[in-house]
């Protein structure tokens, strides 16, 4: 139950009441994990979620056994400080992600940009697809599914995806490629049956290892320098830009633009669109999709 007490020279402050444990949330405290978050994931924290992230901190603090958000901001500050950030993170994010999300995109893939990008595989050139923000994977064993129905000898070509998230605990789950029947139930039947285990007693079916030997699954923060070059003949950045202010989305958007093969493709989320000077180097190809300019 939240109880909304009046303003005092910290700001706002929130109480959390469960049963005898009460701890408070001032404006105070919510911008040190603004500041937190902002510093180390980049991500821009709304105002107006202060009361969400305080219930999903209180939930965070009970597993600790702590009910003072000072002790909190001790540990965030810490020696387990690294580890901490991590379990913050989750926190703050929401990784929701499904089989084949934004069907027009892999609509667009599969009839007009993997088949000159596979014939282009078949002669022996490289080409590499990058899911940014792949959470548990989903978007990226979509993507493996969908080369591997059209052309089943492109896993022994030099066209490869990878795969990224800043969690490396959805990262870990990505790569046991294991899922609940009623997850896997968005992945058309006839893929299900070529690339998914059938689910057992336990329900859950496992990505078959065709599909999860094109992938490179690996943590990556967005903000910082990229430990690569390139080029990228796809890259998918769905759904994480909305986490970033106006600044660091231009910013995602040029460093895109720098790793991307002339020609490329990016896709990214419906309610995100391009800023800055790498809006001029895309052209639109369809709703949310762009190409790189060049040749």
């Amino acid at each position: 139950m939240l109880n909304r007490e009046t303003q005092t020279q910290r700001g706002e402050v929130l109480t959390e009441m469960s049963g005898r444990d009460a701890w408070t949330f001032s404006q105070a405290d919510f911008e040190s994990i603004a500041q937190i978050a902002k510093t180390y994931f980049g991500l821009n924290l709304s105002r107006s979620k202060m009361a969400l992230i305080q219930s999903r901190l209180g939930q965070r603090m009970k597993q600790l056994g702590m009910s003072s958000f000072s002790d909190y901001l001790v540990r965030l500050q810490g020696p387990l400080a690294k580890d901490e950030r991590t379990e913050l993170l989750s926190v703050l994010t929401t990784n929701v992600t499904h089989f084949f999300r934004e069907q027009h995109h892999f609509d667009a893939l599969r009839n007009t940009i993997l088949p000159p990008l596979l014939k282009a595989a078949a002669e022996g050139q490289r080409v590499r697809l990058w899911s940014a923000g792949c959470s548990t994977g989903p978007e990226a064993f979509s993507l493996a599914m969908t080369i591997l129905d059209l052309c089943p000898a492109a896993k022994t070509w030099d066209l490869k995806i990878l795969a990224t998230d800043i969690d490396p605990i959805v990262i870990e789950t990505a790569k046991v490629a294991q899922f609940p029947q009623a997850e896997l139930d968005g992945i058309p039947r006839e893929l299900q049956t070529k690339y998914v285990t059938e689910t057992g007693p336990s329900g859950v079916g496992e990505i078959k290892g065709n599909v999860r030997s094109m992938i490179t699954f690996g943590v990556l923060n967005l903000i910082d320098p990229l430990p690569f070059h390139g080029p990228f003949d796809v890259v998918l950045c769905r759904n994480v830009a909305i986490y970033f202010d106006r600044d660091t989305q231009t910013k995602l958007w040029r460093t895109f633009s720098d790793v991307m093969a002339p020609g490329g493709h990016l896709f990214i989320g419906h309610s995100e669109h391009l800023t800055g000077a790498a809006k001029s180097e895309f052209s639109k190809t369809g709703f949310t999709m762009y190409q790189r300019k060049g040749v």
